[in-house]
């Protein structure tokens, strides 16, 4: 299939008349072609890396922060921390001729408070953002999510209070939901292949940023370990106005028109560039503009309200998906930590959950091209349906050890990354282009609101547990 379409333009408009011969501008072309979509793909994985790098540390330790940080504990495999309790209980169960002990340890806090302040900020953020920020320019909201994210490192890593520590989980989902919002929007002015390298970026995010949690833990406090991550705001800031620039034409007589769309829908909106227009990222906005408006958002709020509506096929199958796994990651996974009995202590037992569930996460985000998934609806009943599974466990201890929980927190992480890189693709290739940018944005928020109102089911689920095996 032609994706591109290179000639010389014979017009009075002519920035400049070309030359070469055919078989040598179709080479020209093609390189540029080339060279462009990987500049774009690279960039979009690493800002969709970096976007949400900082929010999966932060809630990989989140059992670290509502237990209040020492900040000279190391965490050591096979050997307990002296952790305080709200109530713990145990129940020796045989399974054939082997005893196993399920002695379950239970937070006084749940890691649902974390949880709470890291995404009702975010549920704020993108119900506001895909109505006002087309008003305001690309670079300016990239380097608000750069300056909150170093904030919310430097506020955790350096505070001692816990209150304090959520004060910058705050700060954290402000930049990364600012940033998802942002970045989602801006899939629309290129090919959608940009949509499933940002997704995989954010899935590696959670791989790179829960296993490398669990390996700074064995050797940093949790202090040296968000310090450490204060590379990520730095990184995506080179990432943005440093790789996100088109390369410059080397050919110094030519008029390149290239087709705007280079995916399977495109379209016959051209871009001409001149050999004297250097694009470096002053001229980026004339490629991004070269596809559709970039005030491409429904004008009016009744506009915006009908395409809302149409958004709903893609939305709610993101609402059930998030809830199911965001109430498995905040309110049951420290219901299913065994304090005894294993090798692993129960702190880094909730750091190996996180960690595996991001690895299921990165498979499914980065396959969305290679294994598509329309009916979406399908992964959100399977994740219902794990959600019921893993609850059983919590009540019934059905599972003779960790590793079983441990199977199904990989097949969680899956499931969520499908619907989430599917979903968003679908959007870039469903909806009308002059609606894509507000359409991408504005369905961020259901993620957001699943996992709000997961936060609020997991925190008396949590007490209720707790009280009772504490009455044990």
């Amino acid at each position: 299939m032609d994706t591109e379409t290179c000639h010389k333009s014979e017009s009075a408009d002519n920035v400049v008349q070309a030359s070469p011969s055919m078989s040598g501008w179709q080479s020209m072309c093609k390189d540029f072609k080339d060279s462009y979509l990987m500049r774009i793909h690279t960039a979009f994985w690493l800002l969709g890396l970096c976007n949400h790098f900082g929010g999966v540390i932060i809630l990989s330790g989140a059992h670290d922060i509502v237990r209040g940080q020492d900040h000279h504990e190391v965490s050591t495999s096979g050997r307990p921390h002296r952790y305080g309790s709200a109530g713990g209980g145990g129940v020796n169960r045989s399974y054939g001729n082997e005893t196993q002990c399920d002695d379950l340890e239970c937070n006084q806090h749940s890691t649902a408070i974390v949880l709470l302040a890291h995404v009702v900020p975010a549920l704020l953020m993108k119900l506001l953002a895909p109505h006002v920020t087309h008003l305001i320019s690309f670079n300016i909201r990239v380097a608000s999510c750069i300056v909150l994210c170093i904030s919310s490192l430097l506020v955790v890593a350096l505070v001692h209070e816990r209150m304090l520590s959520l004060a910058g989980v705050v700060l954290m989902s402000l930049s990364m939901s600012l940033g998802e919002v942002t970045f989602l929007s801006m899939t629309a002015q290129f090919p959608v292949s940009a949509v499933s390298y940002w997704s995989s970026g954010t899935g590696a995010s959670g791989v790179i940023g829960a296993w490398g949690y669990v390996l700074m833990r064995r050797h940093l406090s949790p202090r040296d370990s968000m310090l450490v991550c204060l590379v990520a705001p730095v990184l995506m800031g080179l990432t943005y106005w440093k790789i996100l620039k088109l390369p410059t034409l080397s050919h110094g007589e030519a008029v390149v028109t290239i087709k705007a769309n280079l995916d399977d829908d495109s379209s016959s909106d051209t871009m001409s560039v001149s050999s004297e227009t250097s694009l470096d990222p002053k001229h980026t906005e004339v490629l991004w503009k070269s596809r559709r408006p970039l005030k491409s958002a429904p004008t009016s709020l009744r506009n915006r309200m009908l395409q809302l509506r149409v958004l709903l096929q893609y939305m709610v199958p993101l609402f059930f998906v998030y809830f199911a796994e965001y109430l498995i990651n905040q309110g049951l996974y420290e219901l299913m930590i065994w304090r005894t009995c294993i090798f692993i202590d129960p702190g880094e037992q909730y750091r190996w959950f996180q960690a595996l569930y991001q690895f299921g996460v990165f498979i499914s985000r980065s396959s969305s091209q290679i294994l598509p998934i329309n009916p979406i609806w399908l992964l959100s009943t399977l994740q219902l349906v794990n959600l019921g599974v893993l609850f059983i466990e919590v009540d019934k201890h059905i599972f003779p050890n960790i590793y079983i929980p441990f199977a199904f927190t990989f097949y969680e992480g899956l499931l969520g990354g499908a619907c989430y890189a599917n979903a968003f693709s679908r959007i870039h290739r469903e909806v009308a282009p002059a609606q894509q940018e507000f359409s991408l944005g504005a369905a961020s928020v259901a993620d957001s609101l699943g996992i709000a109102v997961a936060g609020v089911t997991a925190l008396p689920i949590h007490l209720h547990y707790c009280s009772m095996w504490a009455r044990k």
